[in-house]
């Protein structure tokens, strides 16, 4: 990873002296642009649950006995310090739960070609699509449960190199990739390794047909270090599918693969008359380490500080079908699938002595909503989650067996959102 961070710092400054070289007599013009930007959205929404306390993908878990709430979905600030070439940026999340930061990062592009930028801070992850699509312009009022499970919170601490060339065949495509901690956003680093995010990303205009497609593969290679002797593997080769215990003295300390492998596409078309649509959809595959009963984002935490080790093989999708009619509406349908552990099926969950928990159910979320544009601020959006959850072997006991059924989990969500 060092000698990673060194090539990328060299390939900056080697291109950056080469272009020094053709042209440097703008600028110090260039360099005198100042500007301060404030920006910032509040989402306020009322949210009814078929069941009281589930829990939620729609804007987080239901507390115990409450099955409808008003909610501050997001209240975010965003201030902006813009130099032309260097940019500051402090982005604040403002609730009914507190005060979080959401963004804290400098930026700076070199200013003789203007095609690679370095980005230091507290932002983005760089992969896939819809982590970077913007929560005030998303037609649905959440990412889909793949994206909110492998990438809760959207942001990391890290440094990332940007590459967006703007002649010739290169400006059809465009690189991101950097190193981050592995951990949670405000969270500090925990372990030796760095997590390295990558996403190479295309355009192709159609221009005579209304028409754009654009698209990228990405790359999550990282990580997990632990903290137990403890280590699960997916065994497929007994009769009973299962979870297999590696309990050898050097699991302790050792660093386990979390590696995902994504590919995304949007198309954008004109329709004469009715109004635009865009389909946009994303697959990712990969390993997950996690632990028994969590299939999320995984890192020691203080409350749990040495769980055991499991490691899954998963992939997920979705899909997402926006209509415009005219210039105020919008019809949303989007299908997303989230399967944490691809090695099984629902008739293989349940089995005694499987090791295999509530973590390994398949999910699929199925959305229909409308998006009202009052003006150029206000827009209003009424959505209905319909999720459903793969069934597991009837002999489940304990926690599963309340999955031997579809659990009825579905939210109705009506938000308003002002943006200036």
């Amino acid at each position: 990873m060092n000698k990673l961070i060194a090539i990328l710092w060299m390939l900056i400054v080697l291109i950056s002296l080469n272009a020094f070289a053709q042209d440097t007599s703008d600028v110090a013009k260039k360099e005198d642009i100042e500007e301060v930007k404030i920006s910032g959205y509040i989402q306020a929404q009322f949210q009814s649950a078929d069941t009281a306390g589930i829990i939620s993908y729609a804007g987080g878990n239901f507390p115990a006995n409450v099955k409808s709430r008003f909610q501050v979905r997001r209240g975010r600030v965003k201030f902006m310090y813009d130099q032309d070439i260097t940019q500051y940026v402090l982005q604040i999340d403002i609730t009914q739960s507190g005060v979080a930061i959401k963004d804290a990062y400098a930026m700076i592009k070199e200013p003789w070609l203007r095609i690679f930028s370095l980005t230091g801070g507290v932002f983005d992850r760089p992969f896939g699509f819809e982590i970077s699509y913007s929560s005030s312009m998303r037609e649905s009022p959440e990412r889909s449960r793949l994206f909110q499970t492998l990438f809760p919170g959207e942001r990391e601490l890290g440094v990332k190199i940007e590459a967006t060339p703007e002649r010739d065949v290169l400006s059809y495509f465009n690189l991101k990739a950097g190193l981050f901690n592995g951990v949670l956003p405000n969270a500090n680093e925990n372990d030796r390794n760095k997590d390295f995010i990558g996403r190479v990303g295309f355009l192709l205009p159609f221009r005579e047909e209304n028409l754009e497609i654009d698209g990228g593969f990405s790359l999550y290679a990282g990580k997990v270090t632990n903290t137990s002797k403890y280590f699960y593997e997916f065994d497929n080769s007994s009769p009973v599918k299962k979870f297999k215990a590696d309990s050898s003295a050097t699991n302790l300390g050792k660093s386990y693969s979390r590696n995902y492998y994504g590919f995304d596409m949007q198309l954008y078309y004109d329709l004469p008359i009715i109004g635009g649509l865009s389909i946009k959809g994303e697959f990712i595959t990969g390993q997950q380490p996690a632990t028994a009963t969590y299939n999320s984002f995984y890192y020691p935490t203080s409350s749990d500080p040495k769980p055991s080790l499991y490691s899954r093989n998963f992939n997920g999708w979705y899909i997402n079908y926006i209509q415009n009619i005219g210039l105020y509406h919008q019809f949303i349908l989007k299908y997303d699938v989230f399967d944490p552990n691809t090695d099984v099926k629902g008739s293989d969950i349940g089995i005694p002595g499987s090791n295999i928990t509530t973590a390994d159910i398949k999910y699929s979320t199925l959305g229909v909503g409308w998006v009202y544009h009052w003006d150029a601020n206000v827009k209003f959006t009424l959505y209905y989650d319909i999720v459903k959850n793969e069934k597991v072997n009837h002999t489940a006991t304990g926690a599963l067996a309340n999955f031997t059924r579809d659990l009825k989990e579905n939210v109705l969500t009506m938000r308003m959102q002002y943006r200036f």
